[in-house]
């Protein structure tokens, strides 16, 4: 639950659901909203899988989905398991045997598609080594793989047919007393998406891995996601996210944890707040900006920072953050720390200065973290 009681207009109540693990990583209750992404590289190429996994955990990602569509992957996947840093998740799809052969790999996770995993017997089988291998499983539904009889029967993917899907599944699932699972309701369409995960959220206690499908690029799927995604957890509605963006994972990372981070949902890193710019701007706010998203990229302790070109609102909104710096005139700006104007500094320094002020920040913010958990033991 995200509540601020200062704010209260602030406050997002959480759809109570029940807690899962998928490896270390609690989805689900009270459990912190985790991030996930995809590799997009060969699974049979270990060693670039692996990097790839690793660039995604370094940037936030908390799971790792691999696709898994051939017995060569499954051997891979056994390699890339035992040296990546987070839980890994397996995506199979059409034959049963390769989540039988990822559980077995050791896969934390096994995605299954109601649409095109096959009949009730071949599922029942991926249940029996999900729970004799310690895997949870997610029920990936997606409106472009339906079952053909719900196709028949409403004509068109649609949220009552999504959600039949999915709840034909938990059935399956719960009749073989396995309920280690997740599940996700996906369309590329934000207001098929939308519906059905309101409507599935409805249907179950499970936890919910949110995401709009095949969004796109980066600039447009980033867009589509935040919409989508947003307007979820705004609700209330979803426990693991994933935005799915033609582009690199780490990007994929990035844009989640944005969305979460806009929400209050999550906090990772410097929260930076800048203008747009205008003819007022005392400094290239732009250029600046791109330069300290860069140099900031290593700085994981949660802190806010603003980045404003002049002094109509640049006092304002460092009011508000850990770190500030307000445009003014003659070639200088005004430093703000804790919400309090402290020092000008010229624009030629203030790049350097800035880091070494967020830095300097992020370290006692991490030594009074680490000073209130040595008390409370």
């Amino acid at each position: 639950m995200s509540l601020n009681h200062v704010r209260p207009w602030r406050n997002i109540y959480r759809r109570k659901s029940r807690q899962i693990m998928v490896g270390n990583v609690p989805v689900g209750g009270d459990a912190p909203i985790s991030v996930q992404t995809m590799t997009n590289t060969l699974t049979t190429d270990v060693a670039a899988t692996v990097a790839q996994v690793q660039a995604a955990a370094e940037a936030g990602a908390d799971l790792v989905r691999i696709s898994v569509p051939d017995e060569a992957s499954s051997r891979a996947l056994k390699e890339i398991v035992t040296e990546c840093p987070v839980p890994i998740v397996a995506d199979i799809h059409f034959h049963y045997k390769r989540g039988i052969e990822a559980a077995e790999a050791g896969a934390a996770c096994l995605r299954i598609n109601p649409g095109n995993i096959g009949d009730e017997n071949r599922v029942k089988e991926v249940i029996k080594a999900a729970r004799d291998h310690g895997c949870s499983i997610r029920i990936g539904v997606n409106a472009g793989s339906l079952e053909k009889h719900l196709l028949e029967k409403y004509g068109e993917p649609c949220p009552e047919a999504m959600v039949e899907s999915g709840l034909e599944h938990i059935r399956i699932l719960e009749d073989n007393d396995f309920h280690e699972f997740k599940i996700s309701v996906k369309a590329s369409d934000v207001f098929l998406a939308a519906a059905a995960y309101q409507g599935i959220a409805e249907a179950t206690d499970a936890p919910i891995h949110l995401g709009i499908t095949e969004a796109g690029g980066l600039v447009s799927g980033t867009i589509k996601s935040a919409i989508g995604l947003g307007n979820l957890l705004w609700m209330g509605i979803g426990d693991t996210i994933r935005v799915s963006l033609s582009a690199d994972p780490v990007e994929e990372v990035k844009v989640g944890y944005e969305i979460l981070k806009s929400l209050g949902l999550r906090h990772r890193g410097v929260n930076i707040i800048s203008c747009p710019s205008c003819a007022r701007q005392g400094f290239d706010v732009i250029k600046t900006v791109e330069t300290l998203e860069r140099r900031l990229e290593h700085v994981k302790t949660p802190m806010s920072l603003s980045i404003i070109g002049c002094v109509v609102n640049g006092p304002g909104e460092a009011l508000m953050t850990d770190v500030g710096f307000t445009g003014g005139g003659a070639g200088s700006g005004m430093v703000y720390l804790a919400g309090k104007a402290s020092h000008k500094m010229s624009n030629e320094q203030m790049i350097d200065h800035i880091v070494a002020e967020v830095e300097k920040k992020a370290a006692q913010i991490e030594a009074s973290e680490d000073a209130a958990q040595d008390a409370a033991e």
